[in-house]
């Protein structure tokens, strides 16, 4: 248990980090890390519906999943702190397994697959962005999972042994956080959470993704209004001290109506309609992404050139201090304003556990301010080169 005092706030939070994504999953049985995100609300042994007791505590929860982590949170007044230790220990020590939660679940997961990957344009991107990109390890399928028919046929055995395999204390880091002292913090815990048997920690041992051999592409024809183009590259780690100055490329390349992708490809020479670079923020090596709407009458090739022109200048001839002063300033006001939000805090204490520095909240300012302009231009050298390139091309049917 981790445990962060504020006594400016009359809330408590408790954040709990189960430490399976999906690339936990068996590449035959993907999407179970997210549908447990939907099961976990479903209700446990004793507690037929989860919401009910925390909303007349005046409580608010919520719960999200990705590639690596699933993480739920309350927020609740510090005087019903009981109300959400004793809602998430009882779900983990059993959930409420029958066919009838399960199919119920299903079917909204199903319906978010085909509203939001599915039924509108570009949404299954990163459907075929992740498997282009990503060969061995298993952040080759997205959250959602790699197709309707594994979570359409998981069984409740398979169910059941996914949530004895990942939900335990064991593989659990929470965090008390807001207006409650340390030592009434460890006695609920013990008092609510000390009976449930430990299970075992996650393991997390995957494949080692392998170099690409050259430039790969794929092209798709599909139901959308205009050409779009997505590119990535592989990064590094996110504890890799390299990490930070991928982020701070990002914001150099797009984060602004100032930046350079916007400044050169929209603006100046029409190439894109809109264009956006991110990473995505992996625990093992992420991606480097860059997406964007093509202007009419321009050719893929073309649109690739000129963000890799975009690229290779940076290389060539580096980037201005007060360019590189710029994105850090906003990445450490974003930060700073962050820390205002005890919820923020309680989920980047769990994530520092998790990634083995519970002390990263504190030094992340220092790590983005130690960056500077040769590590930019190492970075478009070494890694955004055109053999590491991954292009996916959405071309619209009617053209």
């Amino acid at each position: 248990m981790i445990h962060h005092e504020d006594k400016n706030t009359p809330m408590c939070v408790t954040n709990i980090l189960y430490n399976v994504g999906a690339r936990d999953e068996k590449p035959d049985k993907t999407g179970f890390a997210h549908l447990f995100e939907h099961l976990m609300f479903g209700g446990s042994e004793n507690i037929p519906s989860f919401d009910t007791p925390l909303q007349k505590a005046g409580g608010e929860n919520n719960a999200f999943t990705n590639n690596d982590i699933t993480n739920y949170y309350i927020t609740i007044p510090k005087e019903n702190i009981d109300t959400a230790l004793w809602l998430e220990s009882d779900r983990m020590l059993k959930l409420n397994f029958s066919q009838k939660s399960l199919n119920v679940q299903k079917g909204v997961v199903i319906e978010e697959f085909k509203q939001r990957y599915l039924n509108q344009p570009y949404g299954d991107a990163w459907l075929n962005l992740r498997p282009l990109s990503y060969k061995i390890h298993p952040y080759q399928w997205a959250t959602i999972g790699k197709e309707i028919s594994h979570v359409e046929n998981a069984t409740l055995q398979e169910v059941e042994e996914f949530f004895y395999q990942y939900y335990n204390p064991s593989n659990a880091i929470m965090c008390i956080a807001g207006n409650i002292d340390f030592e009434t913090a460890v006695n609920k815990t013990i008092h609510w959470f000390s009976d449930i048997p430990a299970g075992k920690k996650n393991t997390n041992h995957y494949p080692i993704e392998t170099e690409n051999e050259g430039k790969r592409n794929l092209k798709i024809c599909s139901n959308v209004p205009q050409k779009a183009l997505y590119m990535s590259y592989k990064m590094v780690e996110r504890m890799n001290p390299l990490y930070y100055g991928f982020d701070l490329l990002s914001d150099i390349l797009s984060r602004s109506e100032s930046s350079r992708f916007t400044e050169k490809l929209v603006k100046e020479k029409s190439i894109f309609n809109q264009i956006s670079c991110y990473i995505t923020g992996d625990i093992n090596e992420g991606l480097f992404v860059i997406e964007g709407k093509l202007c009419e009458n321009v050719s893929f090739e073309l649109a690739e050139k000129e963000v890799m022109d975009t690229i290779n200048e940076i290389t060539k001839n580096g980037i201005e201090e007060k360019e590189l002063i710029k994105v850090k300033n906003k990445f450490i006001t974003s930060n700073l304003f962050a820390k205002t939000s005890v919820l923020n805090k309680a989920m980047a204490l769990c994530y520092g556990h998790l990634v083995n520095n519970i002390n990263l909240i504190n030094e992340e300012i220092e790590l983005i301010k130690k960056v500077d302009a040769e590590q930019i231009k190492l970075i478009c050298n070494n890694y955004l080169t055109e053999n590491r390139l991954n292009s996916l091309y959405y071309q619209p049917e009617n053209e």
